[in-house]
């Protein structure tokens, strides 16, 4: 049987992917290079892997194991066989209170240490990437980051490690007995690993070279200080594997031991002179006990100068000037006051041109690290089109570290990289640069190939440094691996590999590589495509963030497709051409939620979901358009067609029972696949509270998705009732407008790609409201945060009037309503013993997730929003279409709901509400439901139909 064949028998469709869209898909990483592999797999279990390791050597192919992809030395791609660990892989199990902890390798680190907040510890490594990468990537790159430095870095907070060979041994450091089973079982290996330790024992010049290499960051080849600090070859060899980029076995788990989480800080930036200047005061910093010293050259500062919250200074400082953002951090305030008082006298005496001083202010702290952060963005956002960002990572020793900044900004100049920058972690000698590289033409890679090369001549032989600090080799410095290391440190590590990886099935071509020229092939174009993705890096911040990460694409993958589709189309490739253009249209425009979150986590802040809203209408036809500004401008006819429909499907329930019409339409669903599905959860058409007082506080607009869909199957305990009734309760007079029914906030027209009935839709709903607010002057109550945020992004599609109009309305959401207005004013309140709340979408973008955990522990007395929360994939009524994108969407979350208990459920958006009900057994309501839960009934609110 073909390698397709026997791959597509051992597991299922959806973990199996070989189609062009698929494998085109996975075929890039953050870094360079670009490899379309032969499939992609998931595996679920450990017999899995054994036997792919199988089938790749009788097929004689490579498998190369993946998890987030952020890498950024093109380690995660493949001409072979991929396994995607990143959607199985996800167990942790804390140890000794709190001190350890076990991981898989599919959890993200953010996660991993959002399990180990309530012990206040965290993992050692902290790449500005732990958002997203995972344990997978972090381990097999030995990943460290701005404050962890050497000594915690994954290798150096190792405790134990159960992986698997690529004969299918499986060995777990946690296990006495496997000590004696290797050396029995794996004779050969264990045998070979013990030699090599003799032999670099033996060699005092390469033992004392590989302690000095070992005593700054370096990821550059295997990590041979494996040999030295462990006895046992089981030992050395788990140890081995930390940085060796998935090219020696497969990491099953790992536990690592855990840090202090230091939630105490104080935070400044200085600015010196010279490049030079700033760095000769890093030793004196590093002496003052400061946890975080990050370095700004002057390029890297004008790159961040326009960006909120800097210092209004940044623009006019000379050509010279660096800086340093430096942050003390602590266990308590009273043992940060005294690190940063001992602190002082030695502050005093390093010589600034500038300083914002230090501050404790968590706001102000989150901007100067925001500074610090934005400068991958800034650069990308300028760079030209077509034209990669490389950031680079290099180490040198700290005393030279100042000398070694100005020989590569006179690199960038021979180079003509205009827009260089450099910046980094200084007080570990860690430089990090930024460089805009093309590569459309042959003199583009030539001059990538001298730079290279020039660059590897300064690192090594000028300051005995590494060419990777904490990267990974990966495909890009692969032929620089003895240069830096020698012939005899490389030569044991090509006898390591054949040791380990006999038939090199493990990620081939990684960190060892015979072709000199290596790096400069496979390397990844980037084809100008459409305006609103041309930005993208491909790093894949974005991913961790998608509802539809799991069930068909995400936005780094939409993106990459679309590039992919320019490639084959510029190269001719008809065939393959087509069939991914015919797979898109569902994976790739169908199921995304276009609910923006990817634009939270992008460095460069792409909204993947207006690429996708922009295809959606150019594929309408004008038929479709038409229709849909009919049903905009006659919306209350329309909306009564939905009722009708909806108390219809109800009375089919009631006769022929609850469940009926979900049967129904998932009879219908096998016949047309586009059909909706009725909702499990009892639902109904609401009926709208009547209130007219004639001086109002506020007007309340109950959006069309609580009017439809708000209520039970009796058209009652809609949110409405409750936040009439809680309004009441609060001494507020609220105004419901008795003709709402014909009223849309537009947004289910845009998300659809109907841009022109979305805007007929906003205007009249603008108009109305004007009127209805006495022109402005109360404000206006909304109960689902998404129509609120889609109402304030509104007014480009609005006349100059309605435009004014919009900027003088006061939108209130149900949070701001509920936290700021109704809570301060409401009796005595009776806690909830338990609760767990769903932020949706739109409450990450306007900022009020910390507004509605804060109602939360008011009103509760434990109050939980779940570390998995996420978007719903919802999308208004996009899970009626494809319950499979609100099931994979919600997996995790739903596995800390479920955990939870009798906590009841509530969120800001009914159709989120109805999404998480399905998929976690509970029920979910407005979070005025919860305030009129805690408050005694007071008194009624008459109804009407």
């Amino acid at each position: 049987m073909s390698l397709l064949t026997e791959l597509s028998s051992l597991l299922p469709p959806q973990r199996c992917k070989t189609r062009p869209i698929d494998v085109h898909a996975w075929s890039v990483d953050a870094g360079f290079y670009t490899l379309v592999p032969k499939a992609v797999v998931f595996p679920a279990n450990l017999e899995e892997i054994r036997t792919l390791l199988t089938l790749a050597r009788q097929h004689n192919t490579s498998i190369t194991f993946r998890t987030a992809g952020t890498s950024l030395s093109g380690q995660s791609v493949t001409s072979g066989i991929l396994a995607d660990l990143s959607r199985n892989w996800k167990k942790a199990t804390v140890e000794q209170n709190g001190d350890a902890i076990q991981v898989e390798p599919g959890l993200t680190g953010q996660a991993v240490n959002a399990i180990l907040k309530p012990y206040k510890r965290k993992i050692g490594p902290d790449p500005a990437s732990i958002q997203s990468a995972m344990m997978g990537g972090i381990l097999s790159n030995n990943s460290s980051g701005m404050c962890c430095g050497v000594k915690h870095n994954s290798y150096n907070t190792l405790q134990n490690l159960r992986f698997l060979l690529p004969d299918g041994r499986l060995y777990d450091t946690n296990e006495p007995a496997h000590y004696q089973l290797f050396e029995k079982e794996s004779t050969l290996l264990a045998a070979g690993i013990s030699q090599l330790k003799q032999r670099i024992e033996k060699n005092d010049a390469l033992t004392t070279e590989i302690r000095r290499k070992y005593a700054m960051k370096n990821t550059v080849g295997y990590s041979l200080n494996a040999f030295l600090d462990y006895q046992h070859p089981l030992d050395i060899l788990a140890h081995l594997l930390i940085g060796a980029e998935g090219t020696l076995a497969f990491i099953a788990s790992a536990t690592l031991g855990t840090l202090p989480d230091k939630p105490f800080k104080k935070t400044g930036l200085l600015f010196f002179a010279t490049s030079r200047a700033a760095c000769e005061a890093v030793p004196a910093l590093t002496a003052t006990g400061a946890e975080a010293i990050e370095f700004m050259d002057r390029a890297a500062l004008r790159s961040i100068q326009h960006l909120p919250g800097a210092p209004t200074f940044l623009a006019t400082l000379a050509d010279e000037v660096s800086g340093i953002l430096c942050e003390y951090q602590a266990d308590s305030p009273e043992a940060l006051e005294k690190l940063f008082t001992d602190a002082e006298p030695q502050l005093a005496l390093i010589e600034t041109t500038h300083t914002t001083g230090f501050t404790t202010e968590p706001k102000l702290q989150a901007s100067y690290w925001k500074l610090r952060k934005g400068m991958y963005p800034s650069v990308a956002a300028v760079r030209a089109k077509g034209t990669s960002v490389m950031l680079e990572d290099v180490a040198v020793p700290v005393d030279r570290l100042g000398e070694a900044v100005t020989d590569l900004q006179k690199l960038f100049v021979k180079y003509n990289y205009d827009n260089a920058l450099v910046f980094g972690h200084a007080r570990e000698g860690n430089l990090h640069f930024l460089v805009s590289q093309s590569i459309a033409t042959p003199e583009d890679i030539r001059g990538f190939a001298a730079f290279n090369d020039d660059l590897a001549n300064l690192i090594i032989k000028k300051y005995r440094g590494s060419l990777k600090a904490e990267h990974g080799t990966g495909r890009q410095i692969a032929p620089y691996v003895r240069d830096e290391w020698g012939d005899e440190a490389y030569a044991i590590m090509q006898e390591l590999k054949s040791l380990v990886d006999p038939h090199s099935l493990l990620n081939p071509g990684v960190i060892l590589n015979s072709d000199p020229e290596c790096h400069l092939k496979d390397l990844k174009s980037l084809p100008i495509v459409e305006a609103e993705v041309d930005k993208c890096v491909e790093c894949g911040y974005c991913e961790h963030r998608c509802p539809s990460r799991e069930f068909t694409l995400t936005p780094r993958q939409r993106i990459v497709l679309r590039r992919s589709l320019a490639r084959l189309k510029a190269a001719g490739d008809t065939k393959t051409y087509k069939s991914i253009l015919k797979d898109y249209q569902h994976d790739g425009l169908d199921t995304c939620a276009v609910d923006g979150m990817c634009a939270t986590e992008c460095p460069v802040t792409i909204n993947t979901g207006d690429l996708v809203k922009r295809l959606r209408k150019e594929n309408h036809s004008p038929l479709a358009k038409r229709i849909a500004r009919t049903i905009a401008k006659h919306f209350g006819t329309a909306e009564t067609l939905i009722r009708t429909g909806l108390r219809t499907g109800i009375a089919v329930n009631r006769i022929f029972g609850p469940a009926t019409m979900t049967k129904l339409t998932h009879f219908f669903r096998k016949a047309i696949p586009a059909f909706p599905m009725w909702p499990a959860q009892s639902i109904g058409p609401t009926k709208t509270p009547v209130t007219n007082p004639s001086a109002p506080d506020a007007v309340y607009f109950q959006c069309c998705m609580n009017r439809l869909l708000g209520g039970n199957a009796h058209g009652s305990d809609g949110v409405g009732e409750a936040l009439t009734s809680v309004a009441a309760k609060a001494g507020m007079k609220l105004l419901t407008p008795t003709n709402t029914k014909s009223h849309c906030c537009g947004q289910a027209f845009g998300s659809k790609g109907f841009p022109e009935a979305r805007d007929i839709t906003a205007n009249k709903l603008v108009e109305s409201l004007w009127e209805w607010t006495q022109n402005g002057s109360i404000p206006v109550v909304l109960d689902i945060s998404s129509c609120t945020l889609s109402l304030k992004q509104s007014a480009a599609g609005l006349t100059k009037e309605n435009q004014q109009r919009l900027e003088k309305l006061t939108l209130l959401d149900s949070v701001d309503f509920a936290a700021d207005i109704l809570l301060p004013r409401l009796p005595a309140i009776n806690k909830k013993e338990s609760i767990v709340l769903h932020p949706v979408c739109s409450l990450y973008k306007m900022d009020a997730v910390e507004k509605l955990r804060r109602l939360g522990e008011t009103v509760a007395e434990n109050s939980t929003i779940p570390a998995a929360a996420g978007c719903c994939g919802m999308a208004g009524d996009r899970g009626f279409y494809y319950p499979g994108l609100i099931a994979a969407a919600t997996k995790e979350e739903s596995r800390e709901v479920k955990a939870s208990g009798n906590a009841t459920c509530y969120s800001t958006s009914r159709p989120c509400e109805l999404a998480l009900s399905s998929t976690t057994g509970k029920d979910y309501r407005s979070i005025f439901h919860l305030l009129n839960e805690v408050v005694p009934a007071d008194r009624s609110i008459p109804v009407k139909s």
